[in-house]
């Protein structure tokens, strides 16, 4: 037990000093980086089409895309014309630093201002490890259930803003976003919540200006 305890505080230990790199060299070149979590099938990539899309005229933007198998979701990305690169992990639960380390290697960074990070869909692990992200973003949608977050809280703890996905399944659906909305805010008071539509585009607006504000602070 002793070794085991002691191999995993290695590993995440290793993390922490690339994800501290990683931070320095976003911050050194005005780089906002978000790394966004969710279950399977919560909608983040297609939270990354419709926002790609429509702030492409605002942002150079960058995607990197952690699956455990194919390039789907980077070759849907890279439609709306942004940079996309996609990270296998071939079986694993989450992306660490030193995959998105060797990603920006391969990603023209010059001038970019957003890089988003698609991490592998999984309520758990992707929380527990740092990639020098200025913000963590968790995507719930309405076909989950309203107490996710609190079954999976480190995620919420930790995210800046919980989107609360497929709105308009709404009337299909037994979810309450008053009940999802005070789990999240009992674990974190200050995260800030937004109710979206991918699919109708209902309620894009405040996220679009809270990415606006957090590119804002990075200049």
């Amino acid at each position: 037990m002793s070794k085991t305890v002691t191999i995993v505080r290695n590993v995440l230990e290793a993390n922490e000093r690339r994800a501290a790199s990683l931070k320095e060299y976003f911050d050194g070149n005005k780089i906002l980086c978000l790394n966004l979590m969710s279950s399977p099938g919560a909608g983040k990539t297609s939270l990354l089409e419709r926002t790609l899309a429509d702030l492409k005229g605002e942002f150079k933007m960058a995607v990197i895309e952690g699956d455990l198998q194919t390039d789907n979701d980077a070759r849907r990305v890279a439609a709306t014309g942004a940079q996309a690169v996609q990270v296998n992990t071939e079986g694993g639960c989450h992306l660490d630093s030193s995959m998105i380390q060797d990603a920006i290697a391969v990603l023209d960074m010059k001038d970019l201002d957003i890089l988003f990070i698609e991490n592998v869909g999984n309520l758990v692990c992707p929380a527990e490890f740092n990639l020098g992200e200025d913000h963590k973003v968790s995507i719930l949608s309405v076909t989950e259930g309203d107490d996710k977050p609190e079954k999976y809280p480190l995620m919420f703890h930790l995210s800046s803003v919980m989107l609360l996905n497929k709105t308009d399944l709404m009337p299909y659906v037994d979810f309450s976003l008053e009940a999802a909305s005070a789990h999240a805010k009992k674990l974190n008071k200050d995260i800030e919540i937004f109710p979206v539509a991918c699919r109708t585009q209902e309620g894009l607006e405040p996220w679009y200006d809270w990415l606006r504000k957090a590119r804002a602070g990075k200049r």
